[in-house]
């Protein structure tokens, strides 16, 4: 699953362990996650949703499935 979270983390010049506070978890869970080694649970990812104020589809998307308007992966 790709997402696009170290982009918009760095948008707002938090680090890891910024964000990691926000959201209620650990540098390395955020880490894990922007590497794509972790896939977050439901309930985080609609707390990233909500933190970010974007839909969880402009944020997470599956590996086959580029991101709206981007024409990438």
């Amino acid at each position: 699953m790709h997402n696009r979270l170290r982009v918009l983390r760095a948008e707002r010049e938090w680090s890891q362990a910024d964000l990691g506070e926000r959201l209620g978890v650990s540098r390395q869970a955020i880490n894990a996650i922007e590497t794509g080694k972790h896939i977050p649970s439901l309930p985080l990812v609609f707390r990233i949703s909500d933190l970010f104020e974007q839909p969880i589809e402009a944020i997470f998307r599956p590996d086959d499935r580029p991101y709206p308007g981007s024409g990438k992966f």
